[in-house]
């Protein structure tokens, strides 16, 4: 078993064997935490946002999986537990586990508000991954675990407070070797806007989150073997579209 704890506003890389399991865990009470993940051996083969959200649904939960993206189209895990399955608040909430949106970072918080702020998401995974030899172009859209998000009446994208409490837990299943990032989101538990008037540095509502990676037991995967990796087409040269007809 290997286990240890991302720090608040931080961000951490890890591996997940095949057959592996992975707990992602809120310790310390509601924080919202930013996931990537690749084939450990090819880190051209990530997780597809816009594809899973399309294959699976808007907001992930147990038995859902999240799919790697072009060529390989296979899943990367599969979801097994959820403590907050079938959550949902109500109103413009829509539920937990967001794919609706993705992760806050500088060039988008320059955009919106003219300034230049490090702490966010996105370089947090960036550092995360730099010693497993990835860089910025290999950080993509993330899962947001224990999001709640959900779709206004004017369909605009909405957030609200993470419901996590401690020893809340998301867990997955590894289908490949992976390679895992989290970054524990400098919006913490999503109670002050990140955005506008009423924005500030909302330090009292950022918390760490735990991951553990543990084996099952070997009678359990019996039959069972990683997903293998198909050819999409023909021709390796181009789309190979002709081929398809």
């Amino acid at each position: 078993m290997n286990s240890f704890i991302v720090p608040a506003c931080s961000g951490r890389a890890w591996e997940v064997p095949a057959g592996h399991l992975c707990r992602i865990i809120t310790v310390d009470g509601p924080q919202v935490g930013d996931f990537n993940v690749w084939n450990r051996h090819d880190a051209g083969e990530r997780f597809w946002a816009a594809r899973t959200r399309q294959l699976q649904r808007a907001h992930v939960s147990t038995y859902d999986r999240l799919w790697s993206c072009l060529p390989f189209l296979r899943p990367l895990l599969t979801i097994t537990k959820d403590t907050l399955a079938g959550y949902s608040p109500g109103g413009d909430g829509g539920r937990v586990h967001d794919l609706l949106g993705t992760h806050c970072d500088l060039y988008v918080n320059r955009l919106l508000t003219g300034r230049v702020l490090d702490d966010q998401c996105h370089a947090n995974l960036v550092r995360a991954v730099r010693p497993y030899g990835l860089t910025e172009f290999d950080v993509h859209d993330v899962l947001g675990v224990f999001h709640c998000t959900g779709l206004n009446k004017h369909d605009q994208y909405v957030m609200k407070e993470c419901p996590a409490r401690p020893g809340d837990y998301l867990e997955f299943f590894a289908e490949l070797d992976l390679l895992c990032a989290l970054s524990t989101c400098p919006g913490g538990d999503m109670s002050v806007p990140m955005w506008g008037p009423y924005a500030h540095a909302p330090v009292e509502g950022c918390r760490p989150i735990a991951i553990v990676v543990y084996a099952v037991d070997d009678a359990l995967l019996e039959g069972w073997t990683p997903p293998p990796q198909r050819a999409a087409h023909s021709n390796p040269g181009g789309v190979g579209l002709r081929s398809w007809l």
